[in-house]
């Protein structure tokens, strides 16, 4: 299979969550190592978990909006609304 490159205008607001993340996860690590309290750890965690799943929210829903657009084509309105249903979902994830 042939891999083709993807750039959306949202990759680089999904890097700066990411690069956030990384921020969270070296400062995990260096709680730990300092010792200290596993509630002062769990919250830094959870900010990591929080940055990491909404950038792969937006990687998710920047997906469905231009390639699977781009797979369908332009339908007419009245044929939108499976597809309309099926990126509105996604917030869920």
């Amino acid at each position: 299979m042939q891999m083709t490159e993807h750039r959306h205008e949202t990759h680089p607001e999904i890097v700066k969550r990411l690069k956030r993340a990384e921020g969270h996860l070296k400062s995990v690590i260096a709680m730990i190592e300092g010792g200290r309290p596993c509630l002062d750890i769990a919250q830094q965690l959870h900010a990591v978990e929080k940055a990491i799943s909404q950038a792969k929210r937006a990687l998710i829903q920047d997906h469905l909006d231009h390639c699977l657009e781009d797979a369908v084509g332009a339908l007419p309105r009245d044929q939108r609304h499976s597809i309309d249903a099926f990126k509105a979902i996604t917030k869920y994830l």
